[in-house]
């Protein structure tokens, strides 16, 4: 997604409080802490160095802190989600535009959430339902660890996607 910035979203942002700022741009990760880990780097000078800063702390976080970030999303085919904020619900909607819910998606997402005790996820943006089931039948044969990090890329692929939303502001 090529997107402009907005240079004014990123300095505003970079003169929050805080906990304004981490509230501010939790919703690009689900994260409370890479939100917050990444508030503290400011200010952040450029978009390319807050989605750099981005991913080096995404890597750094415990499991815990991935799995918050995965809570965040819907289903893939689904609007809600266990944990999310409005805009990201808002933005998971606008990515998975063109993955209208089928029952095999459904079945196959119950098969994965019993093999790995959370949802599938996949940067699904502007992906169909049967490429996204076609994903999620491939990797649903990865080991535990794998898998893990599979989705660990996944969620920082959305991530560097929703920053460069939000540095437009949109």
């Amino acid at each position: 997604m090529q997107t402009e910035s907005n240079p004014s979203v990123l300095a505003r942002w970079n003169s929050l409080p805080p906990a304004e700022a981490a509230e501010s741009i939790l919703p690009c990760c689900g994260s409370h802490a890479w939100a917050e880990a990444l508030t503290t780097h400011r200010p952040i000078p450029d978009p390319v160095q807050l989605l750099h800063l981005s991913d080096q702390i995404w890597q750094s976080l415990p499991p815990e802190a991935w799995q918050q970030a995965f809570d965040s999303h819907p289903r893939l085919g689904e609007r809600h989600a266990k944990a999310a904020t409005a805009t990201s619900l808002t933005w998971s909607s606008q990515e998975q535009s063109k993955a209208e819910p089928t029952e095999a998606l459904r079945a196959a997402n119950a098969r994965y959430e019993a093999r790995y005790g959370r949802i599938f996820l996949l940067c699904a943006n502007g992906r169909t339902a049967p490429e996204i089931l076609s994903a999620l039948e491939s990797r649903i044969h990865n080991d535990p660890e794998t898998e893990w990090r599979e989705s660990g890329e996944q969620q920082r692929q959305i991530t560097q996607l929703r920053l460069k939303r939000w540095l437009g502001g949109t």
